[in-house]
């Protein structure tokens, strides 16, 4: 039975001081709460304070860079193409460039690392797929392709199968092909001009997905023979990429200016639409964890967003980049990877606050203890308000208020339409069903 006594915490008159209860536990303060706010204020605030996210620059391209290629087994292994033809693998350790040499005659499309890691495939404008060593070859040896293919088919990009030997190449078609052979498995196509991105699924590696030229997306299957299903989009998809942990999840970067989280089981529907880019998206790729992912856009900025939020977290850009092409998150889910029209690769960290080198355990404790204070008030305004701030270039700013201006100004005639139309008539259309024009299965 719950009893209250009235004078325990009732003023007699209203000259005396309010009454507080009082906990005697010695190891509870009274003004905790108020304390760990302040604690959580202060760690905000120093977030912030040491947000200094460019890690170093990597030069010695001399055209833009066009792709990336993430080795799977070493974390330090990167290789890049660039619209000249030429491919270079970095030591990203010691910020270097290991190898370099022209592997195709016109941009480089597409570069895909074999499962275990021994060789690499490039794609490029001459039709060709090349496969290389991934050891360097010894001095004085030339460099040489280990195989070249002949396409008969224009191709735009690769993707290699994370469980078998078998890779994907997409141009005027979707072709399957083996490691040992020299002809394509299988062909599939669905009526389209071109294709121009092609992703293996990293769970169901039975499964990928490709960008067409049409602004549809078309999922195959490289057992069927035909495709799945395709979506139509309002305008066309630059890149995808597959989820590493949800395995029916993949996101596109769009022409519109953002990116699609699309459920392969219901694509009727986007699952969420992510928004804050003010130019074409250009290129997307998850973190390993599969809770975060990077993309890249014509607006000279690199974003990171949470997969199940519409506004991104964080946003890169420094006053010499130029547009970004191609972005990569490393696999230790550390690092992020930006290559753009003005020949540079940059490298940055995944969480701009985080500390590089050696971390003893009395900060790791501490640092996870202000981790923790930042969740627990993340919804506080003052603090909501400090995490979520962040300085962008004038031309962004000046972009992101003209797009607002537009998009007020269509939902007040949309509204005013209504108003003077007949019941029913001009139905409420929500905002991530007003993207897909349909579905072909």
């Amino acid at each position: 039975m719950i009893s209250r006594n009235p004078d325990n915490y009732v003023r007699e008159t209203k000259l005396q001081q309010h009454k507080i209860p009082r906990n005697y536990d010695p190891a509870l303060h009274p003004l905790e709460g108020p304390r760990e706010y302040v604690r959580a204020l202060n760690a905000t605030k120093l977030d912030r304070v040491f947000a200094k996210p460019f890690v170093c620059n990597l030069s010695g391209h001399r055209d833009g860079v066009a792709c990336f290629g993430k080795h799977p087994k070493l974390l330090s292994t990167l290789a890049t193409g660039a619209y000249d033809g030429e491919v270079r693998i970095w030591d990203l350790a010691n910020r270097t460039s290991m190898r370099s040499f022209v592997a195709h005659d016109g941009f480089v499309r597409g570069i895909a690392y074999a499962r275990n890691g021994e060789r690499f495939f490039t794609v490029g404008d001459d039709k060709t797929v090349k496969v290389w060593n991934s050891q360097a070859p010894d001095v004085g040896e030339e460099e040489e392709p280990v195989n070249t293919i002949l396409s008969r088919h224009i191709l735009h990009g690769i993707s290699h199968n994370r469980k078998s030997n078998s890779f994907a190449t997409c141009g005027e078609v979707c072709a399957i092909w083996d490691e040992q052979h020299n002809d394509p498995i299988k062909t599939l196509k669905w009526g389209v001009d071109t294709l121009h991105t092609i992703s293996y699924n990293p769970v169901e590696t039975d499964v990928l997905a490709c960008c067409a030229s049409d602004r549809s997306i078309i999922l195959y299957d490289q057992r069927e023979a035909q495709p799945l299903r395709k979506v139509v989009l309002t305008m066309k998809s630059n890149k995808l990429a597959w989820n590493p942990m949800e395995a029916f999840n993949f996101t596109v970067a769009n022409e519109d200016c953002n990116l699609y989280t699309f459920d392969t089981r219901k694509l009727k529907t986007p699952l969420k639409v992510h928004f804050d880019h003010v130019s074409a998206v250009t290129d997307v790729d998850y973190a390993p964890t599969g809770k975060e992912f990077v993309s890249s856009s014509y607006d000279k900025t690199v974003r990171i967003y949470h997969a199940h939020q519409s506004h991104s977290r964080d946003i890169y850009h420094t006053k010499r980049m130029q547009h970004v092409v191609c972005v990569a998150w490393s696999l230790d889910n550390r690092y992020i990877f930006s290559g753009s029209d003005e020949m540079n690769i940059r490298m940055w960290k995944a969480n701009a606050s985080e500390k590089l080198g050696i971390i003893r355990p009395r900060e790791r404790a501490n640092f996870n203890y202000q981790e923790a204070l930042k969740d627990k008030y993340a919804a506080h305004p003052q603090i909501k308000w400090i995490a979520r701030h962040r300085q962008v270039p004038r031309h962004v700013l000046n972009a992101q208020r003209k797009m607002r201006v537009v998009k007020d100004k269509e939902r007040v005639k949309e509204a005013n339409v209504r108003k003077h139309s007949k019941k029913g008539k001009v139905p409420f259309v929500s905002e991530k069903k007003k993207h897909v024009i349909r579905q072909d299965v």
